[in-house]
């Protein structure tokens, strides 16, 4: 297994993408660090992409990939699989959150062809990894374990954690569930895998720790957006990332604070109606 760094921006170990085995891509990044990515794949040619979900930090170089390599098989679950084919619906709402900023960030967002998508629902067994549903971050999110390596291929339903620093469930509009949240997480520890690989960045083998973390700084974050605003809880998350020190830019890139408010607070919205 492979960590690919793809310099998100110029900036290290804010997107990875995991390489279980040659060829084999989960969550390839934006298409703005595709170059990025194809420097750490060296003389290796993808062959499939797996994403965990469709936001544009984990998938957003799909299309442009199958591009430049049209025999590239895509899995994707159902619920986002329409959304590769015809990305209109999604870059409309990322643009609600990221404005005139879009282009900077994730570069091109091209269509995938139908015939090269691979559709899931979870609770597959294909090729050597197990595929589950894990919705909370996305209602489109699953997750993957690699039954040779012993990893789970997470997304970010693991939540961000890079380096010495924080963990933290990433939180951006329009679809965070925190109950089938705590339950994909119970999905993922019940795989009892031998380390987490985590998108926002790297591999981690301390997994019932992080998991049971993460339980905890779920509701802490829903307890903090209930008692507090945006403004608020921008600036207590800017301060825990602060204290990150040399990981801070990374943490700002891989969960700007100004998008987690938000999803939490429109959770509890739903959640009380």
């Amino acid at each position: 297994m492979r960590e690919l760094d793809v310099m998100h921006l110029g900036t290290p170990r804010v997107i990875c993408c995991h390489e279980p085995e040659p060829g084999v891509l989960i969550d390839p990044g934006p298409a703005s660090s595709v170059e990025g990515l194809l420097t750490a794949l060296g003389d290796v040619e993808p062959r499939r992409l797996m994403l965990t979900h469709i936001h544009l930090d984990h998938a957003g170089a799909t299309g442009v990939l199958v591009r430049r390599f049209p025999h590239l098989e895509v899995w994707v679950h159902e619920v986002g699989a329409r959304h590769v084919v015809d990305p209109s619906k999604l870059i409309a709402s990322a643009t609600r959150l990221y404005g005139d900023d879009m282009q900077r960030l994730w570069g091109e967002i091209a269509p995938v062809p139908e015939e090269n998508l691979r559709v899931l629902s979870g609770g597959e067994r294909i090729d050597g990894f197990t595929v589950e549903y894990t919705p909370g971050h996305a209602s489109h999110h699953v997750a993957y374990l690699h039954e040779a390596g012993g990893t789970a291929y997470t997304g970010d339903v693991a939540g961000v954690r890079i380096g010495g620093g924080p963990l933290i469930p990433p939180t951006p509009p329009p679809d965070i569930d925190v109950d089938a949240w705590h339950r994909s997480i119970d999905v993922v520890a019940g795989w009892k895998p031998e380390r987490l690989g985590v998108t926002h960045w790297g591999s981690f083998t301390d997994v019932e720790e992080h998991l049971a973390r993460l339980q905890a700084e779920l509701d802490a974050a829903v307890d903090l957006a209930a008692r507090t605003d945006d403004a608020g809880y921008q600036a207590a998350m800017a301060a825990r990332f602060a204290e990150a020190a040399e990981e801070e830019e990374s943490y700002l890139q891989a969960a700007p604070p100004d998008t987690l408010w938000p999803g939490l607070s429109r959770w509890l919205r739903v959640s009380s109606g």
